[in-house]
């Protein structure tokens, strides 16, 4: 690599911008217009909010932070299609949802963060980035009132839940309007189906998609899997 990496260990003299660019190259995302300048002054807000609150782990260096939260979230961008109306459950400081957003400005997104200090950060975020269209929720999943299953996502995801089934039990409400679940998960992604696989069936759900990647830095494995109903306009 060129100079884009000068310090892993600590993380100080990293480019950010020649490292995202270079990261997503790698993995086939397009980034368009000012994304980079966008996802740059997220990336250094993050880092200074994270000397006052839990945001991302404290030890991460600057190349952990841009590769398993910034590179990790925008895997699922190809994923999105045209006009994508996104859920975000369990956002923490916005991975993958308001990435993407920042990348994707005309994505539509709700980000459901029960803890109120991260949605003051998710908020701060979406305001000096100027992204309009965007729902900061500050609830859980299962708050109806707050966040009806009449809502027409087009798409769910999560990287705050663990366990597929569990995945599923709680976006089931949302089903009967037919949005694809993106699962973001690691190797044993086959395992984790498996065990799901008396929750799929309960919600009719079909693997439409597999995308299987590595994060272009660390050479993690990640595995994409998007979920659909396929009797609900599938």
């Amino acid at each position: 690599m060129s100079g884009s990496r000068k310090n892993d260990k600590g993380g100080a003299g990293v480019d950010f911008r020649a490292l995202l660019v270079e990261g997503c190259e790698k993995l086939g995302v397009a980034l368009e217009g000012d994304a980079a300048e966008r996802l740059f002054i997220y990336y250094e807000e993050l880092k200074r909010w994270s000397r006052k609150i839990n945001l991302i782990a404290r030890e991460a260096t600057d190349l952990q932070i841009i590769e398993n939260h910034f590179l990790d979230s925008l895997t699922i961008l190809p994923l999105l299609g045209e006009r994508p109306f996104l859920l975000d459950i369990g956002t923490g400081a916005g991975f993958p949802g308001l990435v993407c957003k920042a990348a994707m400005p005309e994505i539509g997104l709700t980000l459901v963060e029960p803890r109120l200090k991260r949605v003051s950060f998710l908020r701060h975020i979406a305001r000096t980035l100027g992204l309009g269209d965007i729902n900061v929720l500050a609830c859980r999943i299962e708050d109806e009132e707050t966040l009806p299953s009449s809502t027409p996502f087009t798409h769910i995801t999560s990287r705050a839940v663990t366990e597929i089934g569990a995945f599923l039990a709680m976006t089931s409400r949302f089903a009967p309007l037919g949005p694809e679940i993106i699962c973001m998960k690691g190797p044993r992604w086959q395992q984790e189906l498996a065990a799901a696989a008396d929750a799929l069936q309960a919600g009719s759900l079909a693997l439409v998609r597999t995308e299987l990647l590595r994060l272009p830095f660390s050479g993690a494995e990640r595995a994409l899997l998007v979920l659909k109903d396929l009797a609900k306009g599938g």
